[in-house]
């Protein structure tokens, strides 16, 4: 086994004047400076923004799929944020930091009426300009699957609707992985 020797000062002084000549500069902060964002790319987000809340009307009427949706694993944490929801927000709904204000239990229905309950709720909750609400999906499944059937649909709703902004899976105090916190748009907010 060699011994790890440490540079010679000539060594020192070659990498050093290596780095002068190609413009390295010493770091002065430890935050990274994103830059501003292209204007086409704001526009360009805006507009879709713009045409993804025109399009959607808030009735509660079929808003999310009935469809084919992928397995959850009944201990699988579940986690969904748009792209431009601030790190803080995501962080804070993710630790439980943001009180729900109102929740939904979901066990005992049918998938058809846990769909019709889901989107009555969001409707309502978002109606009543509700921030942050808690839904509770369970992780049991039933014989009809080999998968937890209504937190399998619950994440795929939930990722259709557009006034979710992010979910999580609960912290344990609230439900763990058999529940989430769902963070709402409020009415005006883009």
């Amino acid at each position: 086994m060699s011994r790890r020797r440490g540079a010679s000062d000539e060594e020192v002084s070659l990498f050093r004047q290596a780095l002068e000549e190609a413009g390295v500069r010493r770091l002065t902060s430890d935050r990274a400076d994103p830059g501003k964002p292209r204007r086409d790319d704001r526009e360009r987000v805006a507009a879709r923004r713009d045409a993804a809340m025109s399009s959607a009307s808030d009735a509660p009427s079929s808003r999310t799929s009935d469809g084919r949706v992928e397995p959850v694993r009944p201990s699988a944490r579940l986690d969904f944020a748009v792209p431009d929801l601030p790190y803080r927000t995501r962080s804070a709904l993710q630790r439980g930091r943001i009180d729900w204000e109102a929740g939904l239990d979901l066990h005992g229905y049918t998938l058809d009426e846990a769909r019709d309950q889901l989107e009555t709720f969001l409707h309502d909750a978002r109606g009543q300009r509700l921030r942050c609400v808690l839904v509770v999906h369970g992780k049991a499944w039933t014989g009809m699957a080999d998968y937890p059937v209504i937190k399998s649909h619950v994440n795929a709703w939930l990722r259709e609707w557009p006034s979710v902004l992010a979910f999580c899976s609960a912290t344990d105090a609230d439900g763990g992985t058999g529940a989430v916190y769902v963070l709402l748009r409020r009415r005006g907010e883009h």
